[in-house]
């Protein structure tokens, strides 16, 4: 019985040996600041703004037009030069072109995100793909995002080795 013990304590003490050698490596990295850094976020946010003041500028035309001819249907109405028949007809357009620009905008923000998506994805993978292959190459078992986590090594800090990966 005593060399069933000594051999189960002996297994216990190489188990904690042998799993203290193989002790976890964990990492952290602020992605948010990485992006921030790349060129390529700065082109793809660049290019985004190019097509949100095209677009801006579309609705603004579309919503001059729309005031000029409100007005005008007021003068027209003030002045008695319209009828009350015409006046409604005028109304109903103006409010399927206002109709229209409410769908302008809802588009206009759909194109902008799909846009964003379309420009930032491969760039997302590419920084997904240099973290997958830091920790492979340093044996790290976790990487974790800075922004949630509450306590920190500055040591533990893998951005600089990505940085390094996608050649920054």
């Amino acid at each position: 019985m005593r060399k069933f013990i000594k051999i189960s304590c002996l297994l216990v003490m190489f188990t904690m040996i042998t799993m203290s050698a193989q002790a976890q490596k964990f990492g952290f990295i602020d992605s948010d600041a990485l992006l921030i850094e790349m060129p390529k976020v700065k082109q793809a946010r660049a290019n985004l703004e190019v097509l949100q003041k095209q677009l801006q500028t579309k609705g603004q035309n579309m919503v001059t037009d729309f005031q000029t001819k409100v007005q005008a249907l007021q003068t027209k109405s003030q002045q008695g030069l319209i009828t009350p028949k015409d006046a409604a007809e005028e109304e109903k357009k103006l409010m399927k072109k206002q109709e229209e620009i409410q769908a302008f905008e809802q588009d206009m923000i759909r194109q902008l995100q799909e846009r964003e998506a379309k420009e930032l994805q491969p760039i997302l993978d590419e920084v997904n793909a240099a973290i997958k292959a830091v920790a492979k190459e340093n044996g790290y078992q976790f990487i974790f995002e800075k922004k949630t986590l509450l306590y920190f090594e500055d040591s533990m800090d893998v951005g600089t080795l990505v940085k390094a990966k996608l050649k920054m």
